[in-house]
């Protein structure tokens, strides 16, 4: 197939961090033989005109380009991007769900009848997690449930002791890390809280945001900041269980990593991640509930580290399994849309 895929997150010169979930999915579509054209917004920030920027030059891609279907990540405004391209090139619309714009849409009227007209204009919408979907609203084309998967080679088991050194991490007992914004929706300073209740090891911070204050000059907590993606991969290698006590959670990315690693987890039920942690790679708790959090660091810690039983459920979450998955997806869009166009010649003859 010829995809045009169209996305608000995109690694950029400033940016290399940014939509590198994309950037794998559009890797393994070409892996897979696919030809890929990529229309991308690559750098934070800006002014809101970027978006009509976006807009134009995947109208200009896809008159060039000539695409089969149009993927457009993000159902707005990225979705409406790729609407537009897809009406150019008079080809199937299919857009993926990812989380913030569900919620955006949940939140604002206008955002709402924004994205429904990019939902109601696609042959299909990919969910990545069964909790989104849910949150979703009704479509009229076909739902799929799939993430974006996990790089099984980049994030591979390796030596916690080797990767402590190499990111200058002095920890001690069990190794608590949270990758991730220092914002209220991460529950970091619950996570912090619940740490010192716990009274040992250490933990780690992956990441800024306006809570860091909150954070800092707590005994035994570290703050990395914000790291190159590229170290990521070392400081869950550092660590013996991965935290993400998110008041919710669409999929759960930090997560999966950390499983993928052979990392334990603690993760929150309140969304995507009760569909992949396994009783065996982590413990769920509910977020608000800070005596379950604390019992939860110390059932997880207690987990073996490494930990096979957490790599064997990412496993299942092989990014090329999900690439091909998608891949499926888009090409029942253009099957489906090569039907409709033959009947409308016919009906025009």
């Amino acid at each position: 197939m010829r995809i045009l895929l169209v996305t608000q997150m995109w690694p950029g010169p400033a940016d290399p961090d940014l939509g590198v979930f994309v950037f794998d999915i559009v890797r393994e579509l070409r892996a897979l033989g696919h030809d890929v054209e990529v229309s991308a917004i690559d750098r934070r920030g800006g002014s809101p005109l970027k978006y009509a920027r976006l807009s134009g030059s995947s109208v200009v891609a896809a008159r060039r380009f000539r695409p089969d279907v149009v993927f457009a990540h993000f159902l707005f405004p990225a979705g409406a991007a790729g609407m537009a391209a897809a009406a150019a090139a008079r080809v199937p619309l299919v857009v993926m769900a990812h989380g913030t714009d569900v919620e955006n849409a949940r939140r604002s009227a206008v955002l709402a009848r924004a994205t429904r007209v990019v939902t109601n204009r696609a042959a299909a919408v990919i969910c990545n997690s069964r909790w989104l979907a849910g949150r979703l609203g009704d479509v009229r084309g076909d739902v799929a449930i799939i993430d974006c998967g996990v790089d099984l080679s980049v994030f591979a088991p390796r030596a916690a002791e080797v990767a402590r050194a190499r990111v200058g991490w002095g920890a001690e007992g069990p190794a608590f890390l949270a990758v991730g914004s220092l914002i209220e929706r991460k529950a970091v300073v619950e996570l912090a809280d619940a740490f010192a209740r716990f009274g040992r090891g250490s933990l780690a911070f992956v990441g800024d945001g306006p809570l860091r204050s909150r954070l800092e000059g707590r005994p035994g907590v570290q703050l990395a900041g914000r790291v190159p993606h590229a170290e990521v991969a070392d400081w869950i290698a550092a660590c013996d269980v991965l935290c993400q006590p998110s008041l919710a959670e669409p999929f759960g990315q930090a997560a999966l990593e950390g499983m993928a690693m052979a990392r334990s987890v603690v993760a929150t039920t309140e969304g995507g991640p009760p569909e992949f942690v396994t009783p065996a790679a982590g413990v769920l708790v509910a977020p608000g509930d800070a005596a379950a959090l604390t019992d939860a660091l110390a059932r997880a810690a207690a987990l073996p580290s490494p930990n096979p039983a957490a790599r064997e459920a990412a496993a299942e979450h092989d990014v090329r399994l999900q690439a091909a998955r998608m891949a499926a997806v888009l090409e029942r869009a253009v099957a489906a849309g090569a039907g409709g166009r033959s009947g409308d010649r016919e009906r025009h003859l």
